[in-house]
């Protein structure tokens, strides 16, 4: 019974480490990101946000689930006040940022 309490102790201490390095993760690659943005490109991306909806089919990154990578604006409700267009930046600046998204984020090879 003692050995069990144990193990669970120690997974519980690895899960907790994992989530903390996982959010790390996430704020690194967030401020990575932003990092990116030209002064232009910083505006652009906050007046967007301004913006009640995003067009259909546009290209976005919400950049609170960056892990999601590449999203389409649908008729659903886009999360406005997080949003990275893909038409708010230069197109090389797009790529730097797909650049530096989570490996398994599902992000697509076409960046055109």
């Amino acid at each position: 019974m003692k050995q069990t309490h144990q193990a669970d102790l120690k997974y519980q201490g690895i899960r907790k480490s994992t989530m903390k390095n996982d959010n790390r993760s996430r704020y690194v690659t967030r401020e990575s990101v932003l990092m990116l943005l030209s002064d232009d490109e910083v505006s652009a991306v906050a007046t967007a946000e301004t913006a009640t909806r995003l067009p259909d089919g546009d290209e976005y990154l919400d950049m609170e689930q960056l892990d999601q990578g590449v999203q389409r604006a649908h008729q659903k409700k886009t999360p406005m006040g997080r949003v990275l267009p893909k038409k708010a930046v230069q197109k090389d600046t797009w790529e730097k940022i797909l650049k530096q998204l989570p490996a398994h984020s599902g992000v697509k090879a076409n960046v055109a």
